[in-house]
């Protein structure tokens, strides 16, 4: 039996979306932070790709003095 945890006000949840181009690369997306969009040969390395991404952009966030409570937790879910 897995336990979920309760989601906190300040908690930021990240949703990756993917698509399968027609030209066979998979495109994948962060929509609560804009620009962060990505292509992989694989569906895994869109997402990995799109984590990566997501990750550089808080950080820059955070670096900047950009950073809002949300960003205390932070947790990527697959679309």
């Amino acid at each position: 039996m897995s336990k979920r945890r309760s989601r906190t006000r300040d908690e930021m949840i990240l949703r990756i979306e993917t698509e399968l181009e027609t030209d066979g690369r998979w495109l994948a997306e962060v929509p609560e932070l804009p620009g962060v969009l990505v292509y992989g040969q694989t569906e895994l390395e869109a997402k990995a790709r799109a984590q990566a991404l997501a990750l550089r952009v808080l950080a820059d966030r955070l670096e900047h003095g950009e950073a809002g409570p949300e960003l205390a937790d932070i947790s990527f879910t697959a679309a």
